[in-house]
């Protein structure tokens, strides 16, 4: 591979322009740059520390055909995202704009009986941007990744149960104090005759650092944190070895419909609003299919709007989005074709029907085709014992009209998403059908 020059300090590109996202670093960024390079084939993230000090004003690097994201050094970006969620925010009514306020959705009764337990100054102090709560919960042992005041912690811990456990990790340590200082307010509340939340500090990318060990939790979920996160590939794989084999990342987050400019990527203000390093969205597949996930599962997507006209004018024309994804971690041994499922019911809160993406709904007792990574999906994870399932198509000769319930092209883009929520006729929700009038 050839070697290329990149400033560190100052002086020309030997190259010519620089590469896509590669700027100039700022004094006041700290001792070091942090570079990532993404691979444009399969997503390989590589990361460099260039010292300044002691150093010449260039720092060759091996480069291969890449995209090139340069941002402040990652303990300055966590320095400065603790002080924003630490001192600056004290409420979500300051936020400047809608990235992390959650989205007017329904919710299952038993979500909403559970978030009215929790206590007012823990809802007050989150900033997430969706409510974050998977299906089939019981005696689970969850992680929240970037729990904050521990609000969906709190929530979980009544819906998995006494016999469940949750953990919740968050670098902020006024909101991990929050967290813990409310404990055993809500034992007391929920009748638990012993906590089963436990709140630890530390960095989502280093959950080995907090003694978090591999295969020990059902679900990982988090909440509008990933972007504020400076190595997001190192947060996927710490999540893909703390979790079980069948397991699962449940996650809400912010994405951007392109790669972000440098004005936008170095700007304070923006990373703690969660836009600054919102990750484009097509670079999530090849992050998750890097660490080993299956496909990223898109299920909900609701758009972000900018309060702050200063803001609005330094973001450009490029849009963000909240949108919330699964991935499993499914055994080798699980992978096999496509076939035909039945739901048995019997979830709660989604006893008839469970929406379980953007691309598949199941009935209770109705057949459903679904390809061979959704039948991995269920066939390896908590879901098993919740669907009959069965190999092969039985169904594959049948016409694929609006109304066949057969596997369609899915919906992976979120703005894609956004779109056909908002387009006017025929029904058009996750999970549900998209046809031409008089479909049924």
């Amino acid at each position: 591979m050839p070697s290329l020059a990149v400033p560190v300090q100052g002086g020309d590109w030997d190259g010519g322009s620089l590469p896509p996202g590669v700027h100039h670093c700022a004094s006041t960024l700290g001792a070091s740059l942090q570079m990532q390079c993404v691979l444009a084939a399969g997503g390989l993230s590589r990361s460099r520390s260039c010292p300044l000090e002691g150093r010449s004003s260039r720092a060759a690097l091996n480069w291969a055909p890449c995209i090139w994201v340069a941002t402040p050094c990652g303990e300055q970006i966590h320095r400065e995202v603790q002080d924003y969620y630490g001192k600056e925010l004290q409420k979500s009514d300051d936020l400047k704009t809608s990235a992390c306020v959650t989205s007017a959705r329904p919710l299952p009764k038993a979500v909403r009986d559970a978030l009215e337990r929790v206590h007012e100054e823990v809802v007050a102090r989150y900033y997430g941007c969706g409510l974050v709560i998977p299906e089939y919960l019981e005696s689970c042992r969850i992680l929240d990744l970037g729990s904050g005041s521990g609000r969906d912690c709190y929530l979980l811990s009544q819906l998995v149960g006494e016999r469940g456990h949750i953990t919740g990790i968050d670098m902020t340590e006024g909101q991990v104090e929050v967290a813990k200082k409310h404990i055993a307010y809500h034992m007391d509340k929920f009748g638990y005759r012993k906590p089963n939340v436990e709140f630890l500090q530390g960095y989502m990318e280093k959950l080995r650092d907090a003694g978090l060990a591999d295969d020990n939790y059902d679900i990982v979920i988090s909440n509008c944190v990933i972007n504020l996160a400076p190595d997001k590939r190192a947060v996927l794989r710490e999540a893909y070895r703390v979790l079980k084999p069948g397991g699962e990342m449940y996650f809400s987050d912010v994405y951007a419909s392109q790669r972000l400019s440098e004005t936008v990527k170095k700007h304070r203000v923006l990373w703690g609003e969660c836009l600054g390093g919102a990750l484009y969205w097509r670079d999530l597949y090849s992050i998750a299919e890097e660490v080993g996930f299956s496909p990223p599962c898109l299920v909900t997507a609701s758009p972000i709007t900018i309060i702050d006209k200063e803001l609005e004018g330094i973001i450009g024309d490029c849009r963000f989005v909240s949108a919330t994804f699964r991935l499993f971690k499914v055994p080798g041994s699980s992978q096999a074709g496509p076939g035909q499922v039945i739901y048995n019911g019997g979830i709660m809160g989604h006893e008839r029907e469970l929406v379980f993406d953007a691309n598949f709904t199941f009935k209770e007792g109705e057949v459903v085709d679904v390809d061979a990574e959704m039948a991995a999906i269920l066939g390896s994870s908590r879901f098993a014992d919740k669907f009959l399932i069965q190999a092969g198509r039985a169904n594959a000769a049948a016409p694929q009209g609006c109304c066949f319930k057969g596997v369609k092209e899915k919906i992976c883009d979120p703005f894609q998403l956004l779109e056909r929520l908002a387009a006017p006729g025929p029904a058009c929700r996750p999970g549900g059908t998209c046809g031409p009038p008089g479909c049924c």
